[in-house]
């Protein structure tokens, strides 16, 4: 649920303001900027970048909606903590920053990394998300091709050099508190990423309408997001002239064309489908 390869050919240079606030939640000193006003919305940025990464969308999100946009444990500006990264402890983060915030409940947006976290926010404070969209968030560990999970299992700190030069590598120097941390962030998401999981019950169990989306191209075929729009119910019946046939928890799914894992997040249509859902009555 992480990148592991360099975003080349994507474009981060539309940024976010960097005028945020601080939240200390759950010993963790959690960056996040607010963007608009409405409906409050948090937008999850995916592994070795940060809220920035959205900046090309964010208008479309911010257009409706108060987007809540935090950096993660050890990305952007929130500095590591003294504890393993974990989707669950994240997801944990999130629930207490909209507590923080003074909102009983958010609609989620998350994108690879991002989009296991809210996966996760969803099945621990199901209570805390209106709505869940997830990107490019597969949700067991053989989904993906075998070549990627061989290039996940050699994400360790000495990779850093090798990625000077990448949009990440370059995020992460400009913005971190300790730029000299990104050694230490490669070894803990290759260690987060060495975890075998499946999600597979936990997904039938959802209790929050969830859209399903993913590249044409994604790091996992567009199959699996199809197989996990079926543990939520879907494509599994026509849907009927009223749509009396559709997901019984108002549940969809979403395959976004000429897409990859690395630029899907960008594409217009990300913005879109996912606001698209989120303001459906």
């Amino acid at each position: 649920m992480s990148e592991q390869r360099s975003e080349q050919g994507s474009d981060w240079s539309s940024s976010t303001s960097g005028n945020g606030e601080y939240a200390d939640v759950n010993g963790v000193r959690l960056y996040y900027e607010l963007h608009g006003e409405g409906r409050p919305l948090v937008l999850l940025h995916g592994g070795l970048g940060s809220g920035e990464m959205f900046g090309p969308v964010l208008p479309v999100f911010a257009a409706g909606h108060q987007v809540i946009l935090p950096d993660l444990q050890a990305h952007g500006r929130t500095a590591d903590v003294d504890r393993p990264l974990t989707l669950e402890a994240m997801a944990d983060d999130i629930a207490a920053l909209i507590t923080h915030l003074g909102h009983d409940e958010a609609d989620v947006v998350g994108y690879s990394l991002g989009g296991g976290v809210a996966f996760h926010l969803a099945l621990r404070h199901p209570d805390k998300v209106r709505r869940l969209v997830t990107c490019s968030a597969h949700v067991r560990t053989d989904a993906i091709y075998a070549e990627m999970r061989a290039q996940q299992g050699q994400v360790t700190g000495a990779a850093a050099e090798m990625m000077k030069g990448t949009p990440m590598y370059e995020l992460y120097q400009r913005v971190a508190p300790r730029p000299e941390d990104f050694p230490r962030l490669l070894d803990k998401i290759g260690a987060l990423m060495a975890v075998p999981f499946d999600l597979t019950d936990e997904v039938r169990g959802l209790q929050v309408p969830t859209l399903v989306m993913c590249g044409d191209a994604d790091m996992a075929p567009p199959s699996h997001y199809v197989e996990v729009f079926g543990l939520l119910d879907g494509g599994l019946r026509d849907g009927g002239w009223t749509g009396e046939g559709r997901p019984k928890g108002g549940h969809a799914l979403a395959v976004i064309p000429g897409a990859t894992h690395y630029d899907v997040f960008l594409s217009p249509l990300f913005a879109a489908s996912a606001v698209d859902f989120l303001d459906r009555d």
